[in-house]
């Protein structure tokens, strides 16, 4: 691999091309906003998603997919929900032969409860498919402080080639071939982030959120299993490693969404401030889905849906939530 195209210019896109650039690798990135683009090729900066972040002369920020085509490397960063539509537009301009995907986007597909790579899949018939999660916000990576991940392929060759390619002292790369597991973990530690910002809107203290998280590595691993993922993975960096990340860093888009809530902010005042997607609030719904079909115990995932999708008020949520019997612990 020599060639990379990032499709996605928002805060975790740029911070990868930001990354990956600094050994003077040349590095497409392609956002849907030509004038975007157009301001970081000019400024050398995202001043809308990651001000202050200097963009390399090798990255080539772009809004046309045909820039990509020729990429060995393509990476998707885009909103859960607009992964395949997106996906069809670059198959459409043109993919390289033996290109191998890498898919950054962390999110589940309403109605079809398709993980992300199961889209590409659908996409992209034929090509090396991987996907990449962990306790990774961007901002931090930008920065260049250090941090770890996981890459999750089912060819063990190709998720070391991304190792070697990818990784580096500062963004440590683990393999896997657990896909299943990375990408859940991923994206239901978004759902698990609302409640845990919820508590600090309350100023619940702790306890409570420790209590909270705790839990809700407990229902990760019921649905994550569930949906054929497995145990052992969700106790690593995708799961555990990025719920910590997620549900407890002033960085997170999610625990920020979540801590609004609990100031008495409405969903619809938060999301018209908001000019990148909040990813829980999307999965939110496909894992209610998901828990409804397999008939999974999901009591924390059941209250976030309420709230977001029924307008539930949030503390009549939070007592249903205590107010359960009482039972033995099981991990």
């Amino acid at each position: 691999m020599k060639t990379t195209a990032i499709i996605g210019a928002g805060s975790w896109g740029t911070a990868l091309a930001a990354l990956w650039a600094k050994d003077g690798r040349p590095i497409t990135i392609w956002g849907k906003r030509p004038e975007l683009m157009a301001s970081m090729l000019r400024t050398r900066e995202n001043a809308d998603y990651l001000p202050g972040v200097r963009i390399p002369k090798n990255i080539q920020p772009t809004s046309d997919f045909a820039d990509c085509s020729g990429a060995e490397l393509l990476v998707f960063v885009t909103p859960s929900m607009a992964l395949r539509q997106i996906a069809a537009s670059v198959r459409a301009a043109g993919v390289r032969s033996g290109a191998t995907l890498l898919s950054c986007t962390k999110g589940i597909e309403h109605g079809s409860g398709k993980r992300m790579s199961e889209i590409l899949e659908d996409v992209f018939p034929g090509h090396a498919i991987a996907v990449l999660s962990g306790p990774n916000l961007a901002i931090e990576v930008a920065r260049g402080l250090p941090t770890a991940t996981v890459i999750g392929c089912a060819h063990e060759s190709c998720a070391k080639e991304l190792q070697s390619f990818l990784g580096s002292e500062l963004f440590r790369v683990y393999t896997s071939t657990d896909l299943v597991s990375i990408e859940l973990g991923g994206a239901l530690k978004n759902v698990f982030a609302l409640p845990a910002g919820v508590v600090d809107g309350l100023s619940l203290g702790d306890n409570s959120k420790a209590a909270l998280v705790t839990r809700c590595m407990a229902e990760m691993l019921r649905l994550g299993t569930a949906m054929g993922g497995n145990a052992r993975t969700f106790y690593g960096l995708s799961g555990a490693g990025d719920l910590i990340a997620t549900c407890f860093s002033q960085h997170s888009r999610n625990r920020r969404v979540g801590e609004r809530l609990g100031r008495a902010e409405t969903l619809a005042q938060i999301q018209a401030d908001m000019q990148m997607v909040a990813e829980g609030i999307p999965t939110a719904k496909s894992a209610y889905e998901c828990a409804r079909r397999l008939g999974v115990d999901t009591p924390i995932i059941d209250q976030v849906y309420a709230v977001l999708y029924e307008d539930k008020p949030l503390l009549f949520a939070m007592q249903e939530l205590l107010g359960r019997d009482p039972k033995a612990e099981r991990l």
